[in-house]
């Protein structure tokens, strides 16, 4: 599997499912999304160019976590959730969709490739997710992989 691959987006509005405050949703997602965005700007850039891409996917990447945090609402976020869950299970290939009417919000999470992690020896996946906010759409794909009680965390 490849060691680095580009964070889940999503994945910053799904940790702020329970937060309940707007403002600690818009927080957070700014956060998650300058960490994002700064390790896939370390990904980019090379040699003196490597801390301007730092920077810029860090800038990039808050501004893009601000916006899904500011507009996935809780019910958004609990069927995201449980569309991510649904794809741990499902076949290679298989798109999962989820939707909220009240929203108009929507996504997908496919899983586009399976296998075990030389390093740790967990059976990890790898997703490709959309979420559509507005009539925009966000790509991101990331990495999952099940630890030994079952449940999965996401490691990239």
């Amino acid at each position: 599997m490849r060691k680095q691959i580009l964070i889940l987006v999503p994945a910053v509005a799904l940790a702020l499912a329970a937060c309940e405050d707007a403002g600690t949703k818009e927080t957070l997602g700014t956060l998650g999304g300058a960490a994002a965005g700064g390790l896939i700007g370390s990904q980019i850039g090379g040699g003196t160019g490597t801390a301007v891409a730092v920077g810029a996917g860090a800038l990039i990447g808050g501004y893009l976590g601000n916006r899904i945090g500011k507009q996935l609402d809780e019910n958004d976020q609990r069927k995201m959730a449980e569309a991510e869950q649904a794809a741990h299970e499902a076949p290679v290939g298989e798109k999962v969709t989820w939707s909220n009417p009240d929203s108009g919000n929507s996504g997908t999470v496919t899983p586009t490739k399976e296998g075990t992690n030389e390093k740790t020896g967990e059976y990890c996946r790898e997703y490709q997710e959309t979420v559509t906010i507005g009539g925009k759409t966000e790509e991101a794909y990331g990495t999952a992989c099940r630890q030994e009680d079952g449940s999965w965390r996401i490691v990239n």
